[in-house]
């Protein structure tokens, strides 16, 4: 298990069988939490909040990897 922080929160994934899960996704205070997964290989969690929003996107493509992108408005 990997366990990725973020200005909006930590999530936690597993790696493995050509894919990736989401184990838990906690938000910091004053922010929501929300998870995509178009396929098994990519997970996005988006923390959100009124003027920020984190997104830690783990992906098995082409190695097992996780990025975290900051955006304030």
């Amino acid at each position: 298990m990997h366990t990725i922080a973020s200005q909006g929160g930590k999530a936690t994934v597993r790696f493995g069988g050509g894919g990736v899960c989401l184990i838990s996704a906690v938000p910091n205070q004053g922010f929501t939490a929300s998870t995509t997964q178009g396929e098994q290989r990519t997970l996005t969690v988006t923390f959100a909040a009124d003027r920020h929003r984190s997104e830690i996107t783990a992906s098995t493509e082409p190695s097992d990897r996780a990025s975290v992108r900051e955006t304030s408005f």
